[in-house]
């Protein structure tokens, strides 16, 4: 299978596609609300996923990766409070 860019054509961090292909988390997002156990399982498979890549890496690498992962966490977290804001926000002018 080719490689699929992390970046899209307009220089943006583009996930998406690989998120949707994850078939637990598209159900569990399906109703709109994220139970404790669908909260559980998905840190279950982000822990094997991590163990998976973390052993194949030697130390410099590792150290990339890990950066990638706090900035990807850091981005996440920045992008749901923005979007609680710009709710906030519109929910206000109304």
């Amino acid at each position: 299978m080719p490689r699929v860019s992390w970046i899209d054509d307009q220089d943006n961090p583009d996930l998406d596609a690989h998120v949707q292909q994850l078939e637990h988390f598209t159900q569990s997002i399906a109703d709109g609300v994220v139970d404790a156990a669908e909260l559980e399982k998905q840190e279950e498979n982000l822990k094997a996923a991590m163990r998976a890549v973390e052993a194949s890496l030697d130390d410099a690498t590792h150290a990339k990766v890990t950066k990638l992962l706090a900035e990807l966490t850091a981005y996440a977290v920045m992008q749901v409070l923005h979007g609680m804001t710009q709710a906030k926000v519109q929910a206000a002018v109304r």
